[in-house]
């Protein structure tokens, strides 16, 4: 069942989680977007990536690999989220941020 968002884009549940994914993003089949997570703009969420909670990720982000991002969350911009990296809490990644490897960011943090 679609839903009709912002500027007119239709959004769909992800075949996996069932969260939002607006038909201008990219999101792969193995990936997992949560039933209260959004993924929209021009993002790419790829791999076995994890979108959860009420996290969002837009603009034109690209999380992949086994990277995770949670809670409330958000990744905008250009970020890059990769490999078994984590963003969590409140956490704001944006602009040209790189979070990759290990990384964790979490609470309140937020990029420049």
């Amino acid at each position: 069942m679609k839903k009709t968002g912002r500027n007119g884009v239709n959004y769909y549940p992800h075949s996996n989680g069932g969260g939002l994914v607006a038909e201008t993003a990219d999101v792969s089949e193995t990936a997992y977007i949560g039933s209260n997570a959004m993924v929209y703009d021009n993002a790419k969420v790829s791999g076995n990536a994890k979108i959860s909670g009420y996290a969002d990720v837009w603009g034109n982000a690209r999380v992949s690999g086994d990277a995770t991002v949670s809670g409330d969350a958000k990744v905008s911009g250009n970020a890059d989220v990769r490999g078994k990296a984590k963003v969590s809490g409140n956490a704001d990644v944006r602009g040209k941020a790189k979070v990759s490897g290990n990384a964790e960011v979490w609470g309140k943090a937020k990029s420049p």
